[in-house]
């Protein structure tokens, strides 16, 4: 009997996701392994891979479809000389078109009983709107939705190059920096998008133009933790700055021993270690807030912030208090590639003990990082600079950096984020401690 392909879980806590593209068609033959789609889930682009072999009967769910309940038919697979019809959808999998506007309620009649009847005043009739092709949805792939959102490019204006009107990767490359691609022959142009009215506190009431951007699901899911960790978790914040020289010429040496086997270090993963390390001399501050409960690690699993395209997410490096700094460094490197690609596995980015955000590389000299829960605590890492500093008693300039430990004060005490920032400076000021 042909099977029902359903939506994936692709994490623990996925409830929907996004179709965002079919990789194969109707028609095709597929074995147990093939890449189906590619699931938008909230936080990467991931692969369904086909546990059966068969023919794809019928797709059920188009590419583009958002909110697509986990565990709903998406299509079908038969098998060799399998009735395809005796898998039809049933009538509530069917893709269910969005509901047309209610007509307006009719407004009471506010006319005292004593004042005359007034006779109607005829409405002439208004045009039908003309509907957009494919369920006014715009055809584009999901790398060509990412890098359109990424560089603030409207998808609804430029004409698609790809198969059917498809806009592709190449369509995104060169409409960038350019003027928007002109509207298909014949199409009307399409208004811009302006606020009825924006009010803003102390001005007169006045329209303003804007675009309404559609977030992704990687968007709303950060809008959410990060406004959950705010509102939920006491933040307390503690700030070293700390001396570079010493880390910054042992790096030197470091790169120049590595490069034969093609490894260069940076200046964060040694600090990855760096944080790992503190974090198991202070276990105090390994540790998650659980309710009734404290989970202590007796693992430094350090999640590192990387800026993609859709917005943040946080690989991790497991064990990175046992790792060396060049096994650090490689698998920093592939899982920034792969999350800037949309292509980590759940397990690469869930998780974590303790988390690590660099802005020093945008010039930052000081900030303050939202808690990443469950996690008890953050480093928020500035950039290195030359300052005036006090070395043994003498005004010298050196290269210092600011540092600024976020922590959970549910979990972890003052004192013990103290000792933590105390123990990450002092290794980070003598960092052959971190090779021994």
């Amino acid at each position: 009997m042909p099977t029902e392909l359903k939506m994936p879980a692709l994490s623990p806590t996925m409830e929907e996701g996004t179709l965002a593209k079919w990789l194969v068609k109707e028609g095709d033959e597929v074995k147990s392994g093939d890449i189906l789609a590619e699931i938008e889930t909230d936080k990467a682009t991931m692969e369904f891979e086909a546990v059966d072999e068969g023919k794809i009967a019928k797709i059920l769910v188009p590419e583009g479809t958002d909110g697509v309940k986990v565990g709903a038919p998406i299509a079908i697979l038969a098998g060799e000389g399998e009735d395809v019809s005796a898998a039809a959808p049933k009538a509530d999998t069917a893709p269910v078109e969005a509901p047309k506007a209610a007509a307006p309620a009719p407004k009471p009649d506010a006319t005292p009983k004593s004042a005359p009847e007034q006779a109607p005043v005829e409405t002439p009739p208004q045009p039908a709107a003309a509907p957009r092709a494919e369920g006014d949805r715009v055809k584009a792939s999901p790398l060509a939705r990412r890098l359109a959102q990424a560089q603030n490019i409207d998808l609804n204006v430029l004409q698609g190059t790809g198969p059917g009107g498809r806009i592709v990767r190449a369509d995104i490359d060169a409409a960038v920096g350019k003027a928007p691609a002109a509207a298909p022959a014949g199409a009307p142009a399409a208004a811009p998008v302006l606020a009825t009215h924006a009010v803003l506190p102390g001005v007169i009431e006045q329209a303003i133009p804007h675009e309404a951007i559609k977030l992704s699901n990687i968007r709303k899911t950060i809008a959410r933790r990060l406004t959950e960790s705010k509102q939920q978790i006491p933040h307390i914040y503690l700030t070293v700055d700390i001396q570079l020289d010493a880390l910054l010429k042992l790096r030197g040496e470091l790169n120049a021993g590595l490069e034969s086997r093609g490894v260069k270090l940076s200046v964060n993963d040694l600090l990855i270690k760096a944080l790992a390390q503190a974090l198991i001399e202070v276990p105090e501050c390994n540790v998650s807030f659980a309710g009734d409960q404290l989970l202590k690690y007796s693992r430094a699993d350090i999640s590192v912030a990387v800026s993609i395209p859709a917005g943040l997410i946080t690989p991790i490096i497991v064990g990175a208090d046992t790792k060396s700094v060049s096994a650090i460094s490689t698998e920093m490197k592939d899982l920034a590639g792969r999350a800037k690609e949309g292509k980590l596995q759940p397990q690469e980015y869930q998780g974590g003990t303790a988390s690590l955000s660099n802005m020093g590389m945008y010039g930052i000299k000081q900030f303050e990082a939202v808690i990443n829960p469950p996690q008890g605590m953050i480093m928020a890492i500035g950039a290195g600079e030359k300052r005036p500093y006090v070395i043994n008693d003498s005004l010298r300039i050196a290269s210092v950096m600011s540092a600024t430990g976020s922590f959970d004060h549910r979990a972890i005490d003052g004192a013990d984020g103290a000792k933590l920032m105390q123990a990450f400076k002092r290794l980070v000021e003598n960092p052959l401690g971190m090779l021994a």
